[in-house]
């Protein structure tokens, strides 16, 4: 989900609650934080030898033991304008960071109202050959991206 929409639901549903459903359906506690508002910027080169960049809008949220504390579409809102400075451009993909067992960054996939208010949807990352055509032709069998043009 982009961040100008983020901030369409966000605008559009004030005061709402906001409940973060993980990819296993399990739920952040509702007491969380939004400790971090970062514009993450990413140049890379692929195995395919290509240049390439990608940015994101990444929120770092942290669960303490203040367990009153609810963080509502307004004051995050509020947060998000705070930010833009940093940011920029309402056009990036937004990611969530979040810590378990291991810290780990997610997709905000989707946004709904609910009776409660807002769901946020996060969806896992995968990782992926960016340069199929020249590497997977070379080893079909194997499904790998390695072959005799040294891609990987």
């Amino acid at each position: 989900m982009l961040l100008k929409h983020l901030l369409q639901f966000l605008q559009s549903c004030p005061d709402s609650g906001l409940h973060i459903m993980l990819p296993d359906r399990s739920f952040v506690p509702a007491h969380f934080h939004v400790t971090e508002v970062a514009l993450v910027l990413k140049d890379f080169v692929d195995c395919g030898v290509t240049r390439r960049s990608t940015a994101s809008c990444t929120l770092q949220i942290w669960v303490a033991d203040d367990v009153d504390h609810r963080l509502n579409s307004s004051k995050l809102l509020k947060i998000l304008e705070l930010a833009q400075p940093v940011l920029g451009t309402d056009e990036l993909a937004v990611e969530l960071e979040y810590e378990t067992s291991v810290t780990a960054v997610y997709p905000l996939s989707a946004v709904e109202q609910s009776p409660s208010g807002l769901l946020f949807s996060l969806a896992l990352k995968h990782t992926a050959c960016l340069a199929p055509e020249l590497c997977l032709p070379q080893l079909p069998d194997s499904g790998g991206c390695c072959g005799p043009t040294g891609c990987c």
